[in-house]
């Protein structure tokens, strides 16, 4: 196939899934080898945003997913009469930095750096998809381990864990939070950001 229609079939693949595919799926598909693979996946996502289109091309990990262009989200939202999907709360954000530095994290290890308990708020993670379990400890009890999701990437516009800020030396209460631009703040800081988001009770 010429390159053109290989871009052309890259990009049926990818619409067709609506979920990240992987670029190995993508190189039997079409029998390509990775390395033109991934030449097509990044000369489409590099298309798509310099010509600032209707869709972006999302690289997370190993896969690599269509979706809108956040650029036209109200326009969407009005057209499908979608609710603004509420902010994570200073809570959230809190367990959600210590299981994206920390992970695979038990709760009672978020629940001994936070002070409190967890239980709920990793509970709405969950349903948020921006956690998820991934096996149990190997010690008595046997206890749930947590990472950060392929969501997770998405929503903190991440290609990999890698990419996340290296962590700083937080002086005063030693709190730290990812706020919704992916970057570390302090106790300060997120205090705005929570005082911005939607209001979450822990019990």
């Amino acid at each position: 196939m010429e390159m053109r229609e290989i871009e052309s079939a890259v990009e049926g693949i990818l619409f067709a899934s609506g979920e990240p595919v992987q670029t190995d799926r993508i190189c039997m598909a079409l029998e390509l080898d990775r390395a033109v693979a991934e030449q097509v996946l990044q000369h489409l996502m590099d298309y798509y945003a310099y010509e600032r289109r209707g869709i972006r091309l999302l690289h997370m990990e190993d896969s690599w997913q269509l979706c809108s262009s956040p650029d036209y989200a109200d326009a969407i939202r009005r057209a499908f009469e979608i609710r603004k999907p509420a902010k994570l709360s200073q809570p959230a954000l809190e367990v959600l930095t210590i299981i994206a530095y920390y992970q695979p994290a038990t709760r009672a290890f978020v629940d001994q750096i936070r002070g409190v308990d967890s239980a709920y708020t990793m509970g709405l993670l969950q349903e948020r998809k921006l956690i998820e379990e991934c096996g149990r400890l190997q010690v008595p009890g046997r206890p749930h381990v947590y990472r950060t999701t392929k969501q997770f990437l998405r929503a903190f516009h991440l290609s990999s864990l890698e990419d996340l800020p290296e962590m700083p030396d937080l002086s005063g209460d030693g709190q730290m939070r990812i706020n919704e631009n992916g970057e570390i703040v302090g106790a300060e800081a997120s205090a705005d950001t929570g005082a911005e988001s939607a209001a979450e009770t822990e019990e």
